[in-house]
């Protein structure tokens, strides 16, 4: 997949068929316009172009706002590519490119430096300054700048349209299974092993403690899962069945921020500062303040089975 950091750079000289939106975590409904690009692209010998923004926009507009990403930039590139779509443009997203006109942005920067002769919206996409631009704006632009237009409809989850925010929502309350499903792939976060403070160990439960994530990565509530971890060097192994948790460790000595810690259930971490993939599976219990290490061990243990459990039913 080519990768451009600004429209002006695009260099692709076949027709393009072009797609919108920020496109942050790829959930299925993300996976449908990539794939309805793609195959008009090659319907008319073309390429499949997906133009997002970056930063993500509400950092502009919102500077207070405390934004968590499904996926970080790279992340988001790599799940794209694996879809198969041919390049990415990540318009640098400022203030004078907020002040962009729906007309500029489709004759300046769609047609002009993209060449498009196609565009696919999603069902609810806007577009341009103070998202001034809508569908029935597009087909009049269709016409007089000679592309063709598709919107795709939403893609439902269980009771209503996917959308990242849902999606983000589903993994803040802890509903992993339920992102997992919007997603289709587990919601995944990446790290490093750290040195921890040795509590797992002295339990007979030896942890990798989970460090290095980045802040804007969304995270979990606070509580045990059932998880699958890839260590990311090329001679780590793969799909590791491990319990995690996520919390301020309450019960011998609480920490002042929440810590990720993830006890491998057949694979012994050795190794800091080794770069990790965690896919949470499944939620198993809220975090809990236990009196002595002896109803912690016990509660691991059960943790461990069940964890068991719901990594054998996602399998």
């Amino acid at each position: 997949m080519h990768n451009y950091q600004h429209l002006k750079d695009y260099s692709l000289s076949s027709p393009t068929v072009v797609t919108l939106g920020t496109f942050d975590g790829v959930h299925l409904g993300h996976q449908a316009l990539v794939e309805r690009a793609m195959a008009k692209a090659r319907e008319i010998c073309g390429t499949a172009v997906l133009l997002t923004l970056e930063p993500h926009p509400r950092r502009l507009i919102d500077p207070g706002f405390e934004l968590a990403r499904l996926t970080l930039p790279a992340e988001r590139a790599e799940l794209l590519a694996s879809l198969g779509l041919d390049a990415l443009v990540e318009q640098a997203f400022t203030a004078d490119f907020a002040q962009t006109s729906s007309l500029d942005f489709v004759r300046r920067d769609l047609v002009g430096h993209l060449g498009m002769k196609h565009l696919i919206v999603g069902y609810d996409h806007r577009f341009g300054r103070n998202r001034e631009g809508d569908f029935a704006q597009l087909q009049e632009f269709a016409g007089v700048f000679d592309f063709g237009l598709d919107r795709v409809d939403a893609v439902m989850g269980d009771r209503d349209a996917l959308s990242s925010t849902k999606i983000r929502a589903a993994v803040a309350e802890g509903r992993v299974r339920d992102a997992a499903r919007a997603l289709g792939r587990p919601h995944f976060l990446r790290g490093e092993v750290v040195a921890g403070r040795g509590i797992g160990r002295n339990l007979g439960y030896r942890t990798a403690n989970v460090g290095g994530i980045h802040p804007d990565k969304a995270m979990p509530a606070h509580g045990v899962y059932a998880v699958r971890l890839d260590f990311c060097d090329a001679e780590g192994p793969s799909n590791l069945a491990g319990v995690a948790n996520y919390g301020l460790r309450p019960s011998f000595g609480a920490t002042t921020e929440a810590v990720l810690e993830v006890h491998l259930l057949d694979f012994e971490v050795q190794g800091y500062g080794r770069s990790v993939e965690v896919r949470f599976i499944d939620f198993i219990r809220a975090e809990q303040t236990f009196e002595t290490p002896e109803a912690l061990k016990a509660q691991i243990a059960r943790d461990v089975v069940q964890a068991r459990e719901a990594l054998a039913l996602a399998l």
